[in-house]
């Protein structure tokens, strides 16, 4: 599983960021997190195929977080999708979707499923669930939790040949959690597998300044990504607007003992950010500014 950052600045773009967008690729599907104006376009320059995306997910109904929708939407009409979408967001999303997909110019060939939802709202799918929260902003807000099913423990692949397994499809079905028999011996998932391992979770904050709700949510998080709109000194700024500053980001993945902090929705104010990175490592030392289109493996 990995994280790519297509879009890590704030409130537009700027030569060196794009506006609010993350994908989490898992297997063979994506989910999008935010989609500002020009997220197809982040896309193609990345390692994701804008057609992987199966799942968009929306933080709030400010142009720099969903603008992108329906260009994507449609540049995914012009390569011939044919596989449903699905899009979630607060309320008032399914709206103004509706209201853009409705449109000829728009309108795609394939499903499209706009679904409001309330903080609280729990989505349950194969391998994982996504649930969202209320964040503290100046338009109706939702944080994500993205929550893997516990894992099987890794496969000893030596310990399984040492036993007579050979290499090949007997293996994948031990690591599926089944049962094997070579030679008239039964070989069972525990013989060959490690302990299970604990699911990995990561937590998006969206827009925000630091709030109760968000604090619940990444308790113990294997990954906060935090919107780090400004410096410490405008830390007042960042209450007033409903934000936070790159401190307030660190103090609260300190506190609720994440493992590891991204920065992202940077203001264009800050050509440089080391001095934001280095503010935010002094209170929590695992914090990482990534530039756009910048991966990483959970």
């Amino acid at each position: 599983m990995r994280l790519v950052f297509l879009g890590t600045g704030g409130s537009y773009p700027s030569p060196k960021r794009n506006v609010s967008a993350m994908a989490i690729v898992k297997g063979g599907s994506t989910l999008l997190f935010d989609c500002g104006e020009g997220t197809q376009r982040q896309l193609m320059r990345s390692s994701v195929s804008f057609m992987s995306v199966d799942r968009i997910f929306v933080t709030h109904l400010h142009a720099d977080h969903f603008l992108g929708v329906p260009g994507l939407v449609q540049s995914m009409k012009l390569n011939q999708r044919t596989r449903a979408l699905e899009i979630y967001g607060p309320r008032g999303t399914e709206s103004i979707m509706s209201t853009f997909l409705r449109m000829g110019y728009f309108r795609p060939d394939f499903d499209v499923t706009v679904t409001d939802l309330h903080p609280g709202s729990v989505l349950r799918f194969s391998d994982y669930s996504v649930d969202a929260f209320g964040v503290e902003h100046n338009v109706p807000s939702l944080g994500y939790r993205f929550r893997e099913r516990d894992r099987p423990g890794r496969f000893d692949k030596p310990k399984a040949l040492e036993m007579g397994i050979p290499e090949g499809p007997l293996f994948g079905r031990l690591q599926r959690g089944q049962s094997v028999t070579v030679n008239g011996k039964t070989f069972s998932p525990d013989d060959v597998l490690g302990p299970p391992r604990k699911g990995r979770t990561v937590v998006y904050s969206g827009d925000t300044r630091p709030c109760t709700s968000l604090r619940r949510a990444a308790k113990d998080a294997h990954v906060l990504v935090h919107e780090g709109t400004f410096d410490p000194s405008m830390a007042q700024k960042a209450l007033e607007h409903n934000h936070s500053s790159v401190d307030m980001a660190a103090s609260l993945a300190r506190d609720v003992g994440v493992e590891r902090l991204f920065l992202v929705h940077i203001s264009p104010r800050y050509d440089n950010v080391k001095p934001l990175l280095e503010a935010a490592k002094e209170i929590f030392p695992d914090t990482v500014i990534p530039d756009d289109l910048a991966e990483y493996d959970i």
